[in-house]
């Protein structure tokens, strides 16, 4: 058995590649556990690398980092552009109230974080290891050791000091994230249903409208639409009784009942521009649209073709050439209102109303083909690392202060996932990923990172723990990562009026906490708290990274 021995204790790469995945193994079986209703998940993949470092366990600490960041930027990378469809939607929709509450949590933690240092003998860089640690946010620690070694080259180990109390605090974080969020669900979400899931991220709105308006009478709809101060599809007409699927030729009369799809915020407008509302709900979720008018059907249709990749819709011309009427766009969740400048992507799922030989012939130039889909474009994912990656490293100079600030290996690859998964279809690149392949890259890049960091803590973690200052230290840890979120949390719900999903995906996504995230998600339908974490990521990594490094440099 000396082959196996070796094969475990021998640092080389095969040993790294067997003690990570034996690590995640373990963590992940465990962490399916529930424990009070709630299962930690990847979360205790990070507790089975303490302990495996606790108890020996050591790897080639080269290439541990290796695989530790590749796994943080697969992750992150992926996440961006899982998010990036809707990304600059959902700025549009409150993003910038997410990012002043992201804001504001920062402002929170710091200020507690200052407090505890002018009253503790705790000095300013353990206690900056240990807040980097409750907000789970390295890329914050390796500037704030960065800002103390500028300040003085000498303090060697009190910057080996912050990153073992970022070690102690870590957990804390993690775990204090989780405890919050599964507080907020028992407090907060019970307030929310299905349907108002469904509605929230939906930025379509259907009401039937009777024209009585002269200035309009007569007039085709092409017409009607480029005088109009508003964007809208008509996606049907009744006229003498019947159903009819209109295109920008159809000519509106007086007293015809229409059909118009819309943002909520036009109403009104819409309501000037054809006359008044029919009292009739057609945004209810169980309408059985099929129903309505038995010559016509409803169904979905996929967009699979590379060539309709960043197509516009009105450039296809489908409602002249098959009579039909595309109603809605569903991207990433999120139902977009279908106008002619609207660029369709891979992944898109039109809801088409008409015939059901037109739909069939609409279908065949769209694509509608699920499998063609299944294989996630390898190329466009290390391309858009690569560039990630560049533009992390490139240093900013901020005014007032002697050294430039990087977004890092964190910041770099999700600004430039959300901008891929959000513009890359303009240009014609193939950035779609099936929601399957993006889990799984999300999860398998995840996984690793939390085993390498904690395989990296582990030794000489519990020493700390249970020595004189590791109590305080826990203590203190808990308190920068509950107390700061559970006060925004319930200032966004109640002051603010932040829905449960959005609030609690901000909460992780300026905390940097991908496995509250995680949790979040299993809370919750749809994918709202992973928009609002990557609305407010970006934002938060580059605050507290410069934030790191402005309070080592004003207080120390």
């Amino acid at each position: 058995m000396n082959w196996f021995t070796e094969l475990i204790t021998t640092p080389d790469f095969t040993q790294a590649v067997l003690v990570l995945s034996l690590i995640c193994g373990a963590g992940l079986a465990i962490g399916k556990i529930k424990i009070f209703g709630i299962s930690l998940g990847a979360t205790f993949v990070f507790f089975a690398g303490i302990l495996a470092g606790h108890f020996g366990l050591v790897v080639n600490p080269d290439m541990l980092i290796v695989l530790q960041n590749f796994g943080l930027i697969l992750f992150i990378y992926a996440l961006g552009v899982q998010v990036g469809p809707g990304f600059f939607g959902s700025l549009k929709k409150g993003g910038f109230k997410l990012n002043m509450l992201a804001t504001l949590l920062m402002v929170v933690g710091t200020l507690m974080m200052l407090i505890l240092h002018w009253t503790t003998d705790i000095s300013l860089a353990d206690l900056m290891g240990l807040f980097s640690g409750a907000v789970t946010n390295t890329p914050m620690l390796g500037s704030a050791q960065q800002a103390l070694l500028q300040v003085s080259p000498e303090s060697i180990n009190e910057a080996n000091n912050m990153a073992m109390a970022c070690a102690v605090g870590y957990p804390f974080g993690l775990i204090g994230m989780v405890v919050c969020v599964a507080i907020l669900q028992k407090t907060l979400a019970p307030r929310r249903n299905k349907k108002a899931v469904s509605r929230r991220s939906d930025n379509t709105f259907i009401t039937e409208y009777i024209v009585s308006n002269p200035e309009i009478f007569e007039k085709n709809i092409q017409e009607i639409r480029s005088n109009a101060d508003c964007q809208f599809v008509i996606s049907r007409i009744w006229k003498d009784g019947k159903v009819i699927i209109p295109t920008g030729e159809t000519i509106i009369e007086e007293n015809e009942h229409i059909l118009v799809i819309s943002g909520k915020s036009d109403v009104e407008n819409l309501t000037r521009l054809f006359g008044p509302q029919e009292k009739v709900d057609w945004n209810k979720q169980d309408i059985d649209w099929n129903a309505i008018d038995s010559q016509l059907v409803s169904q979905k249709v996929l967009v699979s073709k590379p060539e309709i990749n960043g197509t516009k819709l009105g450039d296809l011309r489908l409602r002249n050439s098959f009579g039909i009427n595309i109603t809605r766009v569903n991207r990433a969740g999120i139902d977009l209102l279908p106008s002619r400048s609207l660029r369709l992507q891979l992944g898109d799922r039109l809801t088409i109303v008409g015939e059901a030989r037109s739909i069939e012939n609409a279908a065949r130039i769209l694509g509608n083909e699920a499998k063609q889909l299944r294989t996630p474009n390898l190329t466009s994912v290390f391309i858009g690392i690569v560039i990630g990656l560049i533009l992390g490293s490139i240093p900013f100079a901020i005014p007032g202060m002697s050294m430039p600030v990087k977004l890092g290996i964190a910041g770099g690859p999700i600004i430039v996932g959300i901008l891929m998964g959000a513009f890359g279809p303009r240009f014609h690149l193939a950035t779609y990923i099936s929601q399957s392949a993006s889990l799984m890259l999300r999860q398998l890049g995840l996984t690793i990172y939390l085993a390498g960091l904690g395989l990296s803590a582990g030794a000489g973690f519990f020493e700390t723990v249970f020595s004189a200052d590791g109590l305080k230290w826990v203590l203190i840890s808990c308190a920068l990562a509950v107390v700061p979120v559970l006060i925004v949390g319930f200032i966004a719900s109640k002051m603010f009026k932040t829905d449960y999903a959005k609030n609690v995906g901000m909460l992780c996504g300026s905390m940097a906490n991908p496995i509250a995230l995680n949790y979040a998600n299993s809370t919750t339908e749809g994918d709202e708290p992973a928009v609002a974490y990557a609305t407010v990521y970006p934002i938060s990594i580059f605050l507290r990274v410069i934030s790191a490094q402005i309070i080592m440099l004003a207080f120390l």
